[in-house]
């Protein structure tokens, strides 16, 4: 039985590494040419000389900031408008001033206050003020918006090269490479496509995925020609996750390009937005950070209507509050922005933070931090909400968003270990403060909730105490003035809704968008709608949080899962799993108010319905047929719908021919035993392993060896191979060889 390195030395992949002497393997006759299983209009091949999947190297240092020392600022580009920041900080303190003494009124209408309700004032003070800067932003927001603005001309020529990055992580290529394709097609549609190249940046940890992603980029590459400037990268291990994604991209390939426009998956934007978004940089050499304002398109399931909906009506008015009072320390939502590449290399380079996870380790929520660094360098961070064209998608269902929301409170959360950093701007911590409070506020209103039933259950049920710290004639009863609480409840919902109005006033006064919207009975209704379900939603949303909150606090830390993209239910089986315990504290709860008090159980009415319908709700929120219906019938509708920009229509029909050619649903390693040029073009993708230290064995790759070795036929080794031992065969063109060499 000869040695396997003599039967490496005839593979076609000329660079392969040998496997160590020492272990063998039968050798076996060549198989016969098998018909190929793969679909038909699946091109995939490596044309002969092709180009590489890569540019050549050109290294950016990209240092680690040290968010202890404040750094040397060489450039002023950051600032805002003092009379905006006055307005919304200002408005908001006073607006929490007036609620906090309303609510002492509240609580001492029998002269003083027991130490219960001081809680109850302090817990009511601080999610008060919460809602009372959101008013006031948004307020901001809805006078500029009163103001029409004409859109920046598009521009005739650019100076400057950008770098589109799209980083991917096991995600749908028929659905990825569809996008991207439309988005080129239009850059190039503007003429002043030369100046951006397009990279896909895969950290998919699936075999499957990768080798999908590679067939798709090959296939795209082919149909563009060779001047589509179009790249691929995978990385072997996905060190940071996205933000070790793109620095691994900075240090590698920075060097060649002014900009870079950041991406996520479900990215769509328009080449005019792109090319106005490079102009803007250009037009702007301080800027480090120019975000746009992505809207949702192409949902239908009933959940993923609702925030579309809420986004386009809604969004508008709250991104551009905070745009205007921000000014240039604005902020970043890592995605569908552009960003100056000496900027992000000289001054956002990410340490990890001291400790474990999940409050150590490297961070989550990157895109804030790197905001912050560049904004502390000196370099201005802006937005652009009125910028068109730049669109996304959402979580289709509530147990979907769930799932994502319980990364981004470990992110924001985490968020607490750097909003100290030396030499930070105030509102960069305004930012981190703004990002940590939004998932902190649903215990603390869990703990406002349950701090009011037990003083009420307190009124009704115990016994006063007479015999006080401070002696006094009579005993001090934990009793509420019902109308001034009144009042207040109303006050506080105003407040709380109140940035939903505004939109909907201006979706109203704009003719264009209230007809597109349905007409403004339907946008009415809609709005109704909407309110409705986000309601009952609510409370089921606060005890999510609630639960992620003190998950990471007692020290639970989350993986990082790929976002379920598609519309589709979720099965009962899960659902009933979810929230029966959301359930069942809705119905314990509304039994013993109703037992405690009437009006209490009516006050509480809305959190009890929500909480007791929360599978129901569930199960409706990821349903097509509900958002479909809805749609039929003119409500939750947007602009974007009725009248579908043109880049989402072709995006769609791309990811139509991308699935018939099956890209996501041939298995990795049938997919290159079927197609020799893959194979070889795969091979060729893979960067040079880094040599094995002796004595040091990787056990996924070891098993992976001698599962090839001993397999005889493909199916064998589909059978046989792990996910971890597929991924790590995928990445030795040794063991490649091998894969092709079995029959069928």
């Amino acid at each position: 039985m000869p040695e396997t390195a003599d039967i490496v030395s005839r593979a076609p992949f000329a660079d392969a590494p040998p496997i160590r002497t020492g272990e063998t393997a039968e050798r076996r006759p060549e198989p016969p040419e098998a018909p190929s299983t793969m679909p038909p209009q699946a091109p995939s091949a490596m044309p002969p000389q092709a180009p590489s999947a890569m540019p050549p190297r050109a290294p950016l240092a990209m240092p680690v900031q040290d968010l202890r020392t404040k750094p040397a600022i060489r450039r002023q580009g950051g600032g805002g408008p003092l009379p905006a920041r006055l307005f919304v900080f200002g408005g908001a303190a006073a607006l929490t001033a007036y609620g906090a003494v309303q609510m002492y009124e509240v609580i001492s209408v029998s002269g003083g206050a027991t130490w219960l309700q001081y809680v109850l004032l302090v817990l009511f003070v601080l999610n008060f003020s919460w809602i009372a800067l959101a008013f006031t932003a948004a307020l901001l927001g809805f006078a500029a918006l009163l103001r029409r603005a004409r859109p920046a001309p598009l521009p005739a020529t650019l100076a400057s090269r950008t770098a589109i990055v799209m980083p991917v992580y096991n995600e749908g290529s028929a659905r990825v490479f569809a996008g991207l394709q439309a988005m080129h097609e239009e850059v190039a549609a503007t003429g002043l496509g030369r100046h951006f190249d397009w990279f896909v940046l895969s950290d998919s940890t699936q075999a499957d995925a990768w080798i999908a992603e590679e067939r798709a980029f090959l296939a795209l590459r082919n149909e563009l020609g060779a001047e589509a400037r179009l790249f691929y990268r995978h990385r072997e291990k996905n060190h940071h996750r996205k933000a070790g994604n793109i620095a691994d991209f900075v240090t590698g390939w920075g060097g060649d390009y002014d900009h870079m426009l950041v991406l996520d998956a479900d990215s769509l934007l328009t080449g005019a937005c792109i090319v106005r978004l490079a102009a803007a940089m250009e037009a702007d050499p301080n800027a480090g950070i120019i975000q746009s304002l992505p809207l949702i398109i192409n949902r239908n399931t009933l959940f993923a209507r609702l925030q579309q909906f809420a986004a386009r009506i809604y969004g508008p008015v709250i991104a551009t509050g905070l745009s205007v009072w921000s000014g240039r320390d604005g902020n970043y939502w890592g995605h569908n922005a552009i960003i100056r590449m000496r900027a992000f290399a000289e001054a956002a380079g990410l340490p990890d933070l001291k400790g474990r996870p999940p409050f150590g380790g490297h961070i989550l929520s990157h895109d804030f931090v790197e905001a912050a660094l560049i904004r502390r360098a000196g370099w201005g961070v802006t937005m652009l909400p009125r910028l068109e064209g730049s669109y996304e998608e959402s979580p289709p269902s509530l147990i979907d968003l769930a799932v994502r929301d319980r990364r981004w409170a470990q992110g924001n959360l985490q968020h607490a270990r750097v909003i100290g950093a030396a030499g930070l701007a105030p509102a960069s911590r305004q930012h981190f403060a703004t990002g940590i409070a939004g998932y902190v506020a649903s215990p603390l209103w869990l703990a406002q909730l349950v701090i009011g039933i037990i003083i009420v259950l307190q009124t009704a049920w115990v016994r006063p105490e007479y015999f006080s710290t401070e002696f006094g004639l009579y005993p001090v009863w934990p009793r509420f003035d019902p109308v001034r609480a009144l009042q207040l409840f109303a006050l506080t919902m105003g407040i709380l809704l109140a940035p939903k109005f505004l939109g909907l006033i201006l979706a109203l006064l704009d003719g264009e968008t209230r007809r597109a919207s349905g007409g403004a009975g339907r946008l009415t209704l809609s709005f109704l709608i909407e309110i409705l379900l986000s309601a009952l939603i609510a409370p089921i949303a606060m005890l999510i949080q609630s639960g992620s909150v003190f998950q990471i606090l007692a020290g639970r830390d989350t993986g990082w899962n790929p976002q379920r993209r598609d519309d589709g239910s979720i099965p009962v089986a899960d659902i009933v799993r979810r929230h029966r315990w959301h359930t069942g504290l809705g119905l314990v709860t509304g039994i013993a108010a109703f037992a405690i008090a009437t009006s209490l159980f009516l006050w509480m009415s809305p959190t009890i319905l929500g909480l007791v319908l929360a599978i129901p709700l569930s199960w409706a929120s990821g349903q097509l047929a509900l958002g479909l219906a809805l749609k039929s019938r003119g409500l939750l509708v947007t602009p974007e719908e009725r009248a579908p920009p043109a880049i989402a229509l072709r995006a769609g029909e791309l990811a139509r021919r991308n699935a018939a050619r099956g890209f996501d649903d041939t298995d990795a390693l049938q997919a290159l035993h079927a197609d020799a040029a893959l194979a070889r073009a795969h091979a060729t993708m893979l960067p040079e392993a880094p040599s094995r230290p002796r004595g040091k064995i990787d056990p996924d790759h070891t098993l992976a060896r001698a599962k090839i070795v001993e397999a005889e036929t493909v199916s064998e080794a589909q059978a046989w191979l792990a996910p971890k031992e597929r991924f790590a065969l995928l990445h030795d063109r040794a063991l490649l060889d091998q894969l092709i060499r079995l029959r069928i």
